[in-house]
């Protein structure tokens, strides 16, 4: 008799559990506004060919840390999935395993940590390639974004096809990349190009103080990429992205 009670509780405890926890899971609504097909991107998630005006939705289990989101621009895949991408490239196929080739904007997020906080931010540490939005849809909490005309714009030493690099990216020292550890690098010229168009955004690794924000656990997000008040990118870049 007494096993028995003990097994029941067991199982209440693991459905109470299991009731938490996806109670507490984050949806996360992708959105592509721009004049070009965008190829999302989502580690965890996989990969969704979005035309404009499209929507692609993830259910994102609570605790999932080191999560990112992104854009891919001028994809070519067949019918298997495999094929490549000009920005935001992983490994050759539209189901991303891992994380991107740069240079590409991207929405990173923790979910559930210290106190139960969501913690998201924006990154231009492996440069930038689509104007973005990262914005709570539940919660009480600001949203981010990513909007300047950073392609335009790019020093010449960091132009990419099709965007434009982190100086990490392209020089592969510690003054850019911050190698030896928490402290070992601060602004630079770089850095403060893309910190002065997007304010929001990291910057260079350790821009954590005003690049890190938080959402109560359980809030649900949207990521939308060239969202309406970005600026028009060049007519010639648009149709050769959709050649």
């Amino acid at each position: 008799m007494g096993s028995s009670i003990a097994n029941n509780l067991f199982t209440i405890l693991i459905i109470t559990t299991l009731f938490i926890v996806s109670s507490h899971a984050a949806t996360f609504e992708i959105r592509n506004e721009c004049p070009y097909t965008v190829w999302a991107a989502a580690s965890p998630g996989g990969g969704r060919r979005l035309d404009r005006g499209q929507t692609w939705t993830l259910n994102v289990a609570a605790g999932t840390a080191m999560a990112r989101i992104w854009g891919r621009t001028n994809c070519n895949f067949d019918g298997s999935g495999r094929g490549r991408c000009q920005t935001g490239d992983c490994g050759g196929v539209l189901q991303c395993q891992g994380w991107g080739q740069p240079p590409n904007t991207l929405a990173e997020y923790a979910l559930n940590q210290f106190n139960n906080l969501d913690f998201i931010d924006i990154s231009l540490v492996d440069g930038f390639n689509i104007p973005m939005d990262f914005s709570p849809t539940t919660g009480r909490c600001r949203g981010i974004r990513c909007t300047a005309d950073i392609n335009g714009q790019c020093p010449g030493q960091l132009r990419a096809p099709g965007g434009c690099n982190n100086p990490c990216t392209v020089f592969k020292t510690n003054e850019y990349c911050c190698t030896n550890g928490q402290g070992s690098c601060g602004p630079t010229q770089f850095s403060k190009f893309f910190k002065n168009r997007c304010p929001d955004a990291y910057s260079y690794p350790q821009d954590d103080p005003t690049s890190t924000f938080t959402c109560p656990g359980g809030t649900n997000y949207r990521v939308v990429f060239c969202p309406r008040t970005s600026p028009r990118f060049p007519l010639e870049m648009v149709e050769s992205l959709n050649e």
